[in-house]
C-alpha cells in the first residue's frame, strides 16, 4: 500500500515540476522578447543580437590608460576586401597595438553619425563597412570588437555622438531609413532634427523630449545587447551659439515660461535632461556600466555649446567620469596645460566622479600651436606626471592612429616609460 502511495506521489510531483518548467520557460522567453524590442512603432532594421553573457566585463583598472579609436580607424569602405575576416584582422591589430603601448581601455566609436556599427532597431547601419549607409554588412562588428577587446584583457567603452547626423559631406548620402529622412515625412515630428552649416549640417534637436528619449533608448540598446564596460559622449553638443539654430523652439518656450531662462541656460537645461536620462537608462540595465563625457578642455566653450560641465561635476545622477580634452601643451598662449588641469581638478567636487585627462597625442612632434610641440619630446609624459601629482584617475589619448606614427614615436616611448 505504501509503495503504491509513494509511486502515485512521485508521478504527481514530476507532473507539477514539468508544468513549472514550462511556465518559467514561457516567461523567460517573453522577458527576452520584451528586452530586445525597440520602442513602439520603431522599424526594426535587423534582428537584435542575443544579449551578451553577464560577467565578461573586464575589471576597472586602478589607473585609466585609454586610447580613442575613431571611426576613421575602423573604416572598411575604401578597402578592396570588405569581408568580416578583413575587419576582424584590422580590429585585432588595433587591440594588440594599443595593448603593446600600455593601454588598458579602448574608447571605440560605435555611433559617429546618427548611425550604428551594430544591428540596431533605431539607427541605420554605418557606411563604414560597405560604403553605403543603411546597408547590412552581414555580420556584427560591435559584438566582435567587445569580445576581442575583453579577450585581450582590456576594457571597452562605446563612444557615441549624441546629436550629430551629418557634417560637411560625411557620411555621404543618408539612407532612406535614417530617422532624419523618415521624420521629415511625418508632420508630427516637425523640428525633431535641425539643419545648420549649409545643406550638409544635420543634428538631432535636444529641445524635443521625444528626441532625448530616442537618443537615450539608443544607448540603452547598446548596454542591453553588448557587454560594454562604459559609454562615452564626446564634445559635440549644440553646433553653434547662434539663436537662429533653434529659434522656433526657444520662442515657443519663452511664450509659455513665466520667467524664461536665457538661451544658453535653456540649452544647458535641454542637454542636462538628455544626459541625466541616458545615465538613468544605463543604470537601469547595469549599475556597473559607467557613463562618461569627454568635453572640450575650455570650460567656457563647453557652456557656450550647452555642456553644463559644472553641474555634471558636482551633482549626482549625470555622469560617472569626466575627461576634458586638454589638447594643449604647457606653452599654449591661451590655455596652458597646467592651468587647464588645475581648473578641471577644482571643478570636480563630487567625490564619486572620476577625473581623467584627455591628452592630444596627435599634436606631439607636429608644428601646430606655433611649433611649441617641437620644443620637447616628453610633453605628454610631463602631463601624465602632473596629472598624477594632482591626483587624477587616469588618462585618455587621442588617437589610436598616432600610437604608431613617426612624428609621435619619441613622445610615445617617453609616455610608456612613465605609465
Amino acid at each position: 500500500m505504501l509503495k503504491k502511495l509513494f509511486s502515485s506521489y512521485s508521478i504527481l510531483l514530476a507532473a507539477v515540476l514539468l508544468v513549472g518548467i514550462v511556465v518559467v520557460c514561457f516567461f523567460v522567453k517573453k522577458d527576452t522578447e520584451n528586452l530586445r524590442a525597440g520602442p513602439a512603432g520603431s522599424q526594426v532594421q535587423a534582428a537584435a543580437p542575443e544579449a551578451a553573457p553577464t560577467g565578461t566585463q573586464v575589471e576597472e583598472p586602478e589607473e585609466m590608460c585609454a586610447v580613442w579609436v575613431p571611426f576613421m580607424s575602423l573604416d572598411m569602405s575604401t578597402e578592396a576586401d570588405k569581408s568580416e575576416k578583413a575587419f576582424q584582422k584590422k580590429f585585432d591589430a588595433i587591440v594588440q597595438g594599443a595593448k603593446s603601448k600600455g593601454m588598458n581601455t579602448l574608447i571605440v566609436h560605435v555611433r559617429p553619425f546618427g548611425d550604428a556599427l551594430y544591428p540596431s532597431s533605431l539607427y541605420p547601419w554605418s557606411h563604414l563597412f560597405t560604403g553605403t549607409q543603411g546597408q547590412d554588412p552581414g555580420y556584427d562588428p560591435l559584438a566582435y570588437m567587445v569580445q576581442a577587446t575583453h579577450e585581450a584583457g582590456l576594457q571597452f567603452h562605446a563612444w557615441v555622438n549624441p546629436l550629430r547626423i551629418q557634417v560637411k559631406e560625411s557620411p555621404g548620402a543618408l539612407s532612406a531609413d535614417n530617422p532624419y529622412n523618415e521624420w521629415k515625412e511625418d508632420s508630427t515630428k516637425t523640428g525633431w532634427t535641425l539643419d545648420w552649416g549649409g545643406t550638409s549640417g544635420k543634428y538631432y534637436n535636444p529641445a524635443k523630449e521625444e528626441v532625448r528619449e530616442f537618443i537615450a533608448q539608443g544607448v540603452r540598446e547598446i548596454v542591453e545587447n553588448y557587454d560594454v564596460d562604459g559609454v562615452q559622449f564626446d564634445d559635440y553638443f549644440y553646433p553653434t551659439m547662434s539663436a537662429e539654430f533653434d529659434q522656433a523652439d526657444y520662442d515657443a518656450y519663452c511664450a509659455e515660461a513665466s520667467e524664461p531662462l536665457s538661451l544658453i541656460d535653456w540649452r544647458k537645461s535641454n542637454i542636462n535632461s538628455l544626459v541625466s536620462l541616458v545615465y538613468q537608462e544605463i543604470k537601469a540595465v547595469d549599475s556597473g556600466i559607467v557613463f562618461g563625457i569627454a568635453p572640450q578642455g575650455n570650460i567656457q566653450n563647453d557652456e557656450n555649446m550647452g555642456a553644463d560641465v559644472k553641474t555634471w561635476c558636482s551633482t549626482p545622477g549625470y555622469i560617472d567620469y569626466i575627461c576634458p580634452q586638454l589638447y594643449v601643451n604647457f606653452e599654449n598662449s591661451y590655455l596652458p596645460f597646467d592651468e587647464g588641469a588645475n581648473q578641471w581638478k577644482e571643478l570636480v567636487t563630487n567625490e564619486e566622479i572620476k577625473l581623467y585627462f584627455g591628452l592630444g597625442l596627435y599634436k606631439a612632434g607636429s608644428d601646430v600651436d606655433d611649433g611649441t610641440w617641437k620644443n620637447a619630446d616628453d610633453i605628454l609624459a610631463q602631463q601624465v606626471t602632473l596629472g598624477r601629482e594632482l591626483g587624477v584617475d587616469g588618462f585618455m589619448f587621442y588617437s589610436y592612429d598616432f600610437l604608431e606614427n613617426e612624428n609621435t614615436k619619441k613622445e610615445v616611448e617617453n609616455v610608456m616609460n612613465v605609465l
